[in-house]
């Protein structure tokens, strides 16, 4: 387990900026910083980095944390695994604590795969530097035959695996790893025959696949062998660390250059990608010879909503342009297709051109994806009725897709152009599909041409639906108006204010309250204190840093957000980036009053939310007495003194509901 120091080192050390920075495109908007939200799909940026705090928060789907959170949900990685990628990065030794053996058990296998998968990945390119086989087989293909320099081999962390087939294994022993974590990565397999490991990759020139954060995740394996019954490439199995539908090969190298181009290129092949890269070309990526997925079209969009697919310009490169281009559509991309000369893939025509010939062919050359596919068939289709017929139902697949309204009327005026179709005749076939896909809502409003959007807000209740009614000593209170709800407004108010004053003004004379003393005194003043859970735990931690630093000094927001208990540490910042609506400014709106300031806001909403969470701890403890009261017997000995403190509570509650009264 990692010692507390260490932790509060990486804390200190871990830059949330340049961390969130490292996944998503991030543009500054005054102090803080606002992207596209990478856990869920938006055009509108709703997700906000403030690196004053060191959270973020979408406001969109409710995702709030610090830098260690944002690692673990982007690499669906364990909290000491976040720590140490973050440790990693910033230079900071990692020093343990003896775990316990829960603790090996939780994080050993995880871990355990990446160290193998990492120590693996340099094995097989020192062999091929160091050995000579390596040299010969493996140095000589990709230096000579596929023209990578040094410097390119040594980034994308090129190498061999010993022809042997046992070689790799004997020394991932000697080295002290265990079989089950060559088995579970991949790096081995286990011969029907007879039970023995063998090397998965032997004899083959290797690819590492890092993740987006550069961990080693796989393999690819190239074969360089003629016979044809060898397959050509050999993958790494799926693995609790690698999902061959989660990845895209080169993004690690290419998020950056994506970003500042505000682009990615696609193409199929290790090599496509590896050539372009040294081309001078950097923002590209590869699916690795699979169809594109879902989950791959989102990764990306975290970097650029603009693809650019590039493929070889035959019938097979053709027919590669069209597959799964249906999902990126989906997912709202802007996509372009540059197909190359017919003698060329990427990796070859990249090696044939200079930085500049290449970002000039590929300026020149895209073109919008729909538009080409729109062409392809129509060639395709001739004068055949029944082709064409499908031709144009195939772009109606592919446009009803399209999120987007204002861009799927755009393709059909376009495609219905180019395929001489009437627009109508399309865009009521585009909104039978949306029937299916959408609903019948989206597709009346499409044919309609009624441009939507949904701006309804869920707006949090007011405290309040009304004064007290003459001679009833209730306050009107909503029913969301929980001690739950009572208890996040006082943390709350501690952790954003808790530093600054108020003045209160009673029979005209001001008086001036520090927010934190305020809450603590009036609370311990009627033996109050919140309930067990981790509002109690940030209003006692909140308490002991202040008692240490003083009225007036602002507790540090760190030690909350990053706490080790992750409910603190979420709920801080859950608070921390909350508006201030339901408390102040819905209570002012139904008066007409303006605000302001915030000091001004606090000398009516402390108080409020003091005094109502007394009201509802005093009505949940009458409620139990009067259960009590009426389970007793007139011979119970205990009753007199319970009625005595029901009615003691029934006093309180009057004299509170006056002070309510007054300040609605």
């Amino acid at each position: 387990m990692i010692d507390r120091e260490t932790i509060d080192r990486i804390y200190a050390a871990a830059n949330i900026v340049d961390i969130v920075g490292d996944y998503v495109t991030l543009r500054r908007k005054g102090v803080n910083y606002e992207a596209c939200c990478p856990f869920h799909q938006e055009k509108t940026p709703s997700f906000k980095v403030s690196p004053a705090r060191g959270i973020y928060k979408c406001f969109g789907c409710g995702k709030s944390g610090n830098a260690i959170n944002f690692i673990m949900e982007t690499e669906s990685a364990t909290y000491p695994e976040a720590l140490r990628i973050v440790a990693k990065r910033y230079g900071i030794e990692v020093r343990e604590e003896a775990m316990t053996e829960e603790d090996i058990a939780r994080n050993n296998n995880r871990e355990s795969m990446f160290a193998l998968n990492a120590w693996a990945a340099e094995y097989f390119q020192r062999y091929m530097f160091m050995e000579d086989e390596g040299r010969s087989v493996g140095l000589s293909y990709f230096s000579s035959l596929r023209g990578f320099s040094d410097a390119t081999i040594r980034k994308f962390g090129l190498g061999f695996c010993p022809s042997s087939g046992l070689r790799f294994l004997e020394d991932c022993r000697a080295a002290g790893y265990k079989d089950e974590f060559l088995l579970s990565t991949g790096l081995a397999f286990q011969r029907e025959s007879d039970g023995a490991l063998r090397d998965r990759f032997y004899d083959r020139v290797m690819f590492p696949i890092h993740n987006v954060s550069g961990r080693v995740v796989g393999f690819g394996g190239r074969t360089l062998r003629t016979d044809k019954k060898v397959a050509k490439y050999q993958n790494s199995p799926e693995s609790e660390i690698y999902n061959k539908r989660r990845e895209l090969y080169g993004l690690f190298f290419a998020k950056k250059a994506i970003q500042q181009e505000d682009c990615a290129i696609m193409v199929e092949g290790y090599a496509d990608v590896i050539s372009m890269h040294q081309a001078g070309v950097e923002n590209v990526v590869a699916s690795s010879g699979t169809s594109l997925t879902e989950e791959q079209v989102r990764l990306l969009s975290r970097f650029t909503r603009n693809m650019t697919l590039m493929f070889d310009g035959d019938a097979a490169g053709v027919k590669a342009a069209l597959r799964g281009v249906d999902i990126v559509l989906k997912e709202d991309m802007n996509v372009r297709i540059v197909l190359l000369p017919e003698e060329h893939d990427p990796d070859t025509f990249a090696r044939a051109h200079s930085s500049e010939e290449l970002r000039k062919y590929i300026s020149d050359n895209a073109q919008d994806f729909l538009a080409f596919k729109a062409r392809l068939l129509l060639g395709e289709a001739t004068s055949d009725p029944l082709k064409r017929s499908e031709a144009i139902q195939d772009m109606v697949q592919s446009i009803a897709v399209i999120p987007d309204q204002i861009k799927r009327s755009e393709y059909v005026r376009y495609c219905a152009e180019i395929m001489n179709v009437e627009q109508q005749v399309l865009a009521v076939a585009v909104a039978r599909k949306l029937d299916g896909i959408r609903g019948n809502g989206e597709a009346q409003d499409f044919l309609t041409r009624q441009q939507r959007r949904d701006y309804d807000r869920a707006t949090p209740q007011s405290l309040y639906v009304a004064k007290p009614e003459q001679g009833d000593e209730r306050p009107q209170l909503t029913a969301g108006t929980t001690i739950d709800t009572l208890e996040r407004e006082v943390a709350k108010y501690l952790l954003k204010y808790g530093h600054l004053d108020f003045v209160v003004v009673e029979d005209k004379e001001e008086f001036q309250f520090n927010v934190a003393r305020y809450i603590f005194e009036e609370l311990e003043a009627d033996g109050l204190q919140l309930r067990e859970g981790v509002y109690r735990s940030i209003y006692e931690l909140y308490r002991a840093e202040w008692e240490r630093l003083g009225d007036g000094v602002e507790v540090p927001t760190h030690v909350f957000v990053s706490h080790a208990d992750n409910a603190v540490a979420s709920t801080s910042i859950d608070l921390l980036t909350s508006d201030d609506g339901y408390v102040i400014s819905k209570i002012w709106e139904m008066k007409d009053v303006h605000i302001e300031s915030v000091e001004e806001q606090l000398s009516e909403g402390v108080p409020k939310v003091v005094i109502l969470f007394k009201w509802r701890m005093l009505e949940a403890r009458m409620s139990e007495l009067k259960a009590i009261i009426g389970s007793a017997s007139e011979e119970d000995e205990e009753l007199a003194s319970t009625v005595a403190l029901f009615t003691k509570y029934q006093a309180a509650r009057v004299a509170i509901a006056k002070t309510v009264g007054r300040l609605i």
